[in-house]
């Protein structure tokens, strides 16, 4: 199948999860991120999530480093639409945030963060057996990838699709995809 009718899809099921369903597979995903290793890390970018749009709730996985891991920095992006590039910045919580015209959560005073990350937490609409993704289409995340040495790691509420026919040389594959039922290694 190709990405664009895997968008359409996937975001279709995914407006169709009940709230009771989503708060649930939210739950299980923490569950599964939980069981990840963290000893060597000390850098996690993690992306904020659009709930309009029933993205994977981080703010669950970032109150629970907050509270278990507070050495690790946390770092969120901001995105600049007109070159489709993202600056990264560091977390200082829900009140340093405000939505841009797309809707989308980003930090205000945060300082910008240009050093090592270590692990990249990784939105998506849908992913492959392969490691691929679909995201919206804009490849801000693909850009960002291609220059960093971090694990990759999708979150996706939805298990894997068989195959993206359409990836291309500038996709970046993930390390590993957290979903509700299990930890993919790639």
């Amino acid at each position: 199948m190709f990405k664009s009718e895997i968008r359409k899809q996937a975001l279709k099921e995914r407006l169709s999860y009940h709230d009771d369903e989503y708060q649930k597979l939210n739950k299980m995903l923490l569950k599964r991120f939980q069981a990840l290793d963290f000893s060597d890390i000390t850098t996690i970018h993690i992306f904020l999530p659009i709930v309009e749009k029933k993205e994977p709730n981080t703010f669950l996985l970032i109150e629970w480093l907050a509270e278990n891991h507070p050495h690790i920095k946390i770092i969120v992006p901001k995105a600049d639409f007109e070159t489709a590039s993202m600056t990264h910045h560091e977390y200082l919580g829900i009140n340093d945030l405000q939505k841009n015209l797309y809707n989308i959560l980003e930090p205000q005073k945060g300082n910008i963060h240009d050093g090592e990350i270590d692990m990249v937490l990784i939105p998506l609409l849908a992913f492959d057996k392969m490691g691929y993704r679909v995201g919206y289409g804009k490849g801000f995340y693909d850009r960002f990838l291609e220059n960093i040495n971090a694990q990759k790691i999708g979150l996706s509420l939805s298990p894997a699709i068989d195959r993206i026919d359409d990836v291309n040389e500038h996709d970046i594959r993930l390390n590993y995809c957290i979903t509700p039922t299990e930890t993919i290694k790639f």
